[in-house]
């Protein structure tokens, strides 16, 4: 029996209607393969994910694969985003086959939940070089009933793979952001922009350690990595052109054609990228492009009772990846006029970006500017810009007459308090309050949803991981900056203590992923993947609170932390970056004592003025003065704007 209608998740009400007997992940499914002496087969995924939806219709809704499954095995179907705690052991364990890894992520368990094999996509007839699921099943199902001490021996190595050995603590040294910034400039795409090559991600850790060391060193050659990297991100398919906000990843270097899913902590990182670059070059597209996430999250991702979705799909159907964000040129003759047709094809149309399924279908990027196309055209540029918004808002318009991809409506801690954060940022980037407002909002909802006596959830139901307690204590500080109410303050302060109760290592520094153990062992690590690490940022809260409030035990954490991933991110490269910004504010962080009425131009400067490593703390608002400090040295007070942006930009490390 199916026994998925009644959870919470979308994606595990998704297969509810499908004739595997698939269980949520619980005991109960474990207990009942001992039992009936079978192996677990476990799908992990999302709703967001194409090739979930792929392997779903070809395999999980046929009849004789469901037959198999019912008969030789306990199914169980796992939401990746609801207990990504689960999915990344079982994601380590398929790296250590030399399967690789992603979703769908298929796996086979014992009944003690030792992973003896696995992979991702199967499909259904054997092609793409791999064999059948069906013939996968049945091989499996007879080796388990014949080799079952081999796959006693293989699950338990399986399983210490998880447990891999940690990298010895070390000291840590300005010298080594110095050489983290040039490992991670080695693997910049000089040709399109980005670091590495297909599939591209955008890496927003790396970019904003970047940032950073743009802002304290004018490194003319760094600034021009960035611009290019901002700029083809936000001109390419990875960047909808027509309802802002941006795609999973890039399916090419180029940034042309993108994986379509739409994530709310790629958009709540990339945004915080753009409103720092914004602030650092002043560029205006680079502004046009953080106001168009906040329109997309605001349009398609935020509840109105407050709170921010987890995602909105790649497709309709698994059969047209992509086809609600895709053209053809049919498609904008129908939609457009004549001119904006002309105009619209020079700066969004290019032929080579189309999908893989149906050439005629093409993801839309900026091929030509609209400086370009007023030359070439002879209008002017004032007429060019005005026809290129028209027509973009005639094909919005259009395309929301199409059926649109489904959204997950669930509201994850660790998620809102990435978007949270992002729109304290944007806030202090634009000065639109009613960003601010809708960060409030959002704070107030997850209180009510994922907060239980005094401790964190995941979402409903599911215990907090530290992504969770590491992103709202963020979240919190950002509010209180924002606002100069004390109460956010002290939740932050009050969490982060539940916080390193609940997830540091006592013998090693650090925080562990979860509370408990979960299929015997607790994760520590310091790479993003590709969003920030959750312990860089918990590094980050431990130095704010530290210079915030004056504890001394909060940069003790920070410090030891820091010396305990040191040798580990050292080998990380780019994937350590975010522990590099994060290290490189142990030694920057600049607190301003902002003495002024909140709302004043004085405290505004505060919140206006560019430094990529401060926190602000609320004191007496009668003196009318900013006080910087850097470490346990205070400075002369400021009294204007000007002041205190001639202060930041003369800093340099207090090492």
């Amino acid at each position: 029996m199916n026994k998925l209608a009644g959870e919470r998740s979308a994606y595990l009400r998704h297969a509810a209607h499908q004739r595997i007997d698939w269980h949520p992940w619980s005991q109960e499914a474990f207990d009942r393969a001992a039992k009936e002496d079978k192996p677990v087969f476990l799908s992990s995924g999302a709703i967001w994910c194409h090739w979930c939806h792929v392997m779903a219709k070809e395999s999980f809704e046929d009849n004789t694969v469901a037959a198999i499954l019912n008969e030789h095995y306990i199914a169980i179907k796992l939401d990746r985003d609801e207990r990504p705690d689960v999915d990344r052991r079982y994601q380590q364990a398929v790296a250590a086959m030399g399967q690789g890894g992603g979703w769908p992520l298929s796996v086979f368990l014992t009944p003690d939940k030792k992973p003896f094999f696995g992979g991702t996509y199967f499909p259904p007839v054997e092609r793409y070089g791999m064999p059948a699921f069906g013939t996968v099943l049945l091989a499996i199902s007879r080796y388990y009933r014949e080799k079952k001490g081999e796959i006693e021996e293989q699950g338990s190595m399986f399983l210490d793979a998880m447990k891999r050995e940690r990298k010895p603590s070390g000291p840590f040294s300005v010298a080594l952001v110095d050489d983290a910034a040039r490992q991670v400039l080695a693997a910049f795409d000089r040709v399109n922009g980005g670091f590495g090559s297909a599939p591209k991600f955008a890496m927003p850790g790396a970019i904003e350690f970047l940032l950073g060391r743009c802002f304290f060193s004018g490194d003319e050659d760094v600034a021009l990595m960035l611009k290019k990297t901002l700029s083809a991100m936000a001109k390419g398919g990875f960047h909808d052109q027509i309802g802002g906000g941006f795609h999973r990843y890039s399916t090419d270097s180029g940034w042309a054609v993108p994986h379509f899913e739409k994530m709310a902590d790629d958009n709540a990182w990339l945004l915080r990228n753009y409103c720092d670059a914004f602030r650092l070059f002043g560029d205006p597209y680079l502004g046009e492009t953080a106001r168009g996430i906040i329109a997309f999250v605001n349009k398609e991702l935020s509840d109105p009772r407050g709170g921010f979705y987890a995602s909105m799909d790649a497709d309709v159907t698994p059969d047209d990846e992509g086809g609600y964000f895709t053209w053809t040129e049919e498609n904008l003759r129908r939609t457009l006029g004549d001119e904006e047709y002309r105009v619209l094809s020079l700066h969004l149309f290019d032929a080579r970006n189309a999908v893989h399924h149906d050439p005629r279908k093409v993801v839309l990027s900026v091929r030509r500017t609209v400086d370009d196309i007023a030359r070439e055209t002879g209008l002017t540029v004032v007429t060019t810009a005005e026809i290129v918004e028209r027509g973009k808002q005639k094909l919005l318009a259009e395309r929301e007459k199409r059926q649109k991809p489904f959204i997950d409506t669930a509201l994850y801690t660790s998620l809102n308090g990435m978007m949270i954060s992002a729109y304290c940022k944007a806030y202090r980037t634009f000065g639109d309050r009613t960003v601010l407002d809708s960060a409030l909002l959002a704070l107030e909802r997850i209180r009510e949803v994922n907060v239980r006596d005094g401790a964190l959830c995941h979402s409903e139901g599911v215990n907090a991981f530290l992504e969770d307690y590491a992103h709202f204590c963020d979240a919190l500080i950002a509010v209180y900056e924002a606002t100069g109410e004390r109460k956010y303050l002290d939740e932050a302060e009050a969490f982060m203590g539940r916080c390193i109760e609940r997830f540091w290592d006592g013998r090693g520094a650090g925080f562990f992923d979860t509370e408990e153990e979960v299929v015997g062992v607790r994760l520590k690590g310091i790479e993003d993947i590709p969003r920030p690490s959750p312990n860089a940022v918990a590094i980050l809260v431990l130095l704010k609170l530290a210079a915030i409030s004056g504890d001394d035990r909060y940069r003790d954490h920070a410090r030891s932390a820091l010396e305990s991933f040191s040798f580990e991110a050292s080998l990380m490269a780019i994937h350590g970056a975010y522990y590099f910004y994060a290290l490189e504010a142990f030694y920057r962080m600049v607190k301003l004592e902002v003495h002024a009425e909140t709302g004043s131009g004085l405290a505004e400067a505060s919140l206006f003025a560019h430094h990529p490593y401060t926190c602000v703390t609320w004191g007496d608002p009668g003196e009318n003065v900013i006080i910087p400090c850097i470490a346990t040295t205070c400075f002369e007070p400021v009294t204007s704007a000007e002041a205190l942006k001639e202060f930041l930009e003369a800093r340099e490390p207090g090492v």
